[in-house]
């Protein structure tokens, strides 16, 4: 059972893209919905300054599926409420 979960842990974690140059007005919930036109998206985080509770313009997200991740990776240019979002392989 462990070795499933470590190699299912593994594969996720290779599915990895960071997410620059977000809007300070875009959620996690936000992140998720727009990656997942790409296919199923098994996480999606928007990285906040603890402290100050604001965002720090960048998340990361984490497809399920190799083809959903060569899908969004290989696009040349993601907008998100009028900003050019710096995806890259993370």
């Amino acid at each position: 059972l462990s070795e499933t979960i470590m190699s299912s842990n593994v594969a996720r974690n290779s599915y990895k893209l960071f997410v620059g140059n977000l809007p300070w007005t875009i959620s996690s919930k936000e992140l998720k919905s727009y990656f997942s036109r790409f296919g199923h998206v098994a996480n999606a985080e928007v990285v906040f300054d603890k402290q100050l509770g604001l965002s720090k313009y960048y998340g990361f997200v984490i497809f399920s599926q190799r083809d959903a991740f060569n899908s969004a990776s290989n696009q040349n240019t993601h907008f998100l409420e009028g900003r050019v979002l710096n995806v890259q392989r993370a």
